[in-house]
């Protein structure tokens, strides 16, 4: 690793265009063509870059957020990271932050790496945060292995619309309080073993019923509404020193004198807001820049990077206007203005870089998950109706097991005659115990279940006697007539341990400790 000079010796050596340059964070993908990475290390060279953020592949980043283009496996995707940050860091002439999204661990983005928990999972847990601790931790871990100093990560977004289709799962529940605990606790776990965190998405982005990724979300609250809950989680963490704030794309015309902006680009919420009214002293980061929330508004080249800039971003992620961008900041911003950021971004650098910090950051393997992953699902594991004893009436009867798992790629056709085979299998039957995992953990679509399938559902729960464990987002009982049921359990992912403590509950050998973090 390159040597990283101190502030105030590289202060004036670089001009002002180098110092732009460290603002930005161009998107790197994983599993990239040479030629791409060969220009990606030509932009690093020749404008200074200062920071990277990594994505699997150009089919999985943010303006194919609904997976238009298939994304390709590749079982060595971990290693071909580590071989890419290595070669980027040779390109750069002064070390590079590398960020990446690891919200539930680098399986985030890399296959055949470790899974941790849902926030919304960690939200069930009542008061041990330690565990949420030791996720943050074991993240960071996994972190270092591959050369990443900066976990994107948490999202405090305080979950309060059950139709949210990008955050949801991703919140650790509806309740302020605890939503900024554990977010608080994921963080210091980070922070313990090296790694940098950034809290988001400002001003927040979970009382929405549009995906940024695709349109500008609306929130129209009263700022005192606002600040008593949206804006609770991120207070508490300012005033924690937290590391950074991500700046989501949200239109809240209450914080912004009722223009309807994006918070991205508005002063009013970064620089008013943010920083002079709530205190926020270190690195404000963008959400994505080529998001269509926002990217398709601004189509000439370099206007957003300088709009984005100019309200209060010190990092611009995945700017795809580089040389037009630091053209039209350095054009148009006055020299302290640049240095201000500058000045934050090398000083967030020398805590990365400093030999002391590097040392520490030796990680030889990947974290163990399922040590930990066992005592969050025996500690998450929610009982929505029902009682144990109920549970343990039914074990005495002579039950039938259906399980409801399949993958959304499934032909329709298929999937309705399955449908038609198990009504038939299931029509003498008076007991059931129902295992549901639906296919995907978004709820567009009736979370990948097709209509018949729902309606199957509910038909069984009217019709005999069900226990029904789910494996996956709690918001899915949505579109169930749960309470019709005998008793109804939340088990929140479909991981094998997962899977095991659900056996062992149903079994009469765990008793629930969970609750769910959100109303259904």
């Amino acid at each position: 690793m390159k040597t990283l000079p101190s502030y105030k010796d590289i202060k004036k050596q670089f001009r002002l265009s180098k110092k732009i340059g460290q603002f930005f964070m161009p998107a790197a993908f994983i599993n990239d063509s040479e030629d791409e990475i060969q220009k990606l290390e030509k932009l690093i060279k020749q404008h200074n870059i200062g920071s990277l953020c990594f994505f699997h592949s150009r089919a999985s980043a943010a303006t194919n957020y609904e997976g238009k283009k298939e994304v390709i496996f590749n079982a060595e995707s971990i290693h071909t990271l580590k071989s890419l940050i290595r070669r980027y860091q040779k390109a750069s002439e002064y070390p590079l932050l590398i960020a990446i999204d690891a919200e539930w661990g680098l399986a985030m983005r890399i296959e055949n790496t470790p899974h941790y928990p849902y926030a919304i999972t960690l939200g069930a847990i009542q008061k041990q945060n330690e565990l949420i601790f030791e996720v943050g931790k074991n993240i960071a871990q996994d972190c270092k292995f591959a050369g990443i100093h900066w976990n994107l990560a948490p999202c405090i977004d305080i979950n309060n619309n059950p139709n949210n289709p990008v955050i949801g799962y991703r919140s650790f529940g509806e309740n302020k309080e605890q939503v900024a605990e554990k977010a608080l606790a994921f963080v210091k776990g980070t922070n313990q073993a090296g790694v940098l965190t950034s809290i988001k998405h400002f001003p927040g982005h979970g009382d929405t019923d549009t995906d940024s990724h695709l349109g500008l979300p609306l929130i129209n609250k009263s700022k005192e509404e606002l600040i008593a809950n949206e804006l609770y989680p991120f207070q508490k963490l300012i005033d924690e020193g937290v590391d950074s704030v991500m700046v989501g794309h949200l239109s809240v015309p209450a914080l912004s004198n009722g223009k309807k902006i994006a918070s991205s680009i508005s002063k009013d919420i970064i620089k008013g807001l943010l920083r002079n009214q709530m205190g926020f002293k270190g690195i404000v980061i963008s959400d994505a820049l080529n998001m269509h929330a926002i990217s398709k508004n601004y189509p000439t080249k370099g206007e957003l990077e300088w709009m984005a800039f100019d309200a209060g971003n010190d990092i611009l992620c995945f700017a795809e206007h580089i040389k037009e961008g630091i053209e039209t900041i350095q054009k148009n911003a006055n020299t302290s203005q640049i240095e201000e950021s500058f000045k934050r971004i090398w000083q967030l650098k020398e805590s990365v870089f400093c030999s002391k910090n590097l040392k520490e950051n030796e990680q030889l393997e990947l974290s163990q998950n399922d040590p930990l992953n066992k005592i969050i699902a025996e500690k998450s594991i929610s009982l929505l109706h029902g009682s144990d004893e109920i549970i343990a009436n039914f074990r005495k009867t002579n039950f039938c097991t259906l399980t409801l798992k399949r993958y959304k790629d499934q032909d329709n056709s298929n999937i309705l005659a399955n449908l038609k085979t198990m009504t038939l299998d299931v029509a003498k039957e008076d007991h059931i115990l129902l295992l549901i995992t639906p296919p995907q953990e978004k709820p567009v679509d009736n979370f990948g279940f097709l209509k018949e399938e729902i309606d199957f559902i509910n038909h069984l729960i009217i019709e005999k006697n069900i226990v029904v464990y789910v494996f996956g987002n709690p918001y899915f009982f949505s579109l169930l007539n749960f309470k019709k049921t005998l008793a109804t359990v939340a088990v929140y992912q479909d991981f094998k341990v997962f899977q095991d403590t659900a056996a062992r509950h149903f079994l009469g050998d765990l008793k629930v400790s969970g609750k769910l973090p959100v109303t259904v």
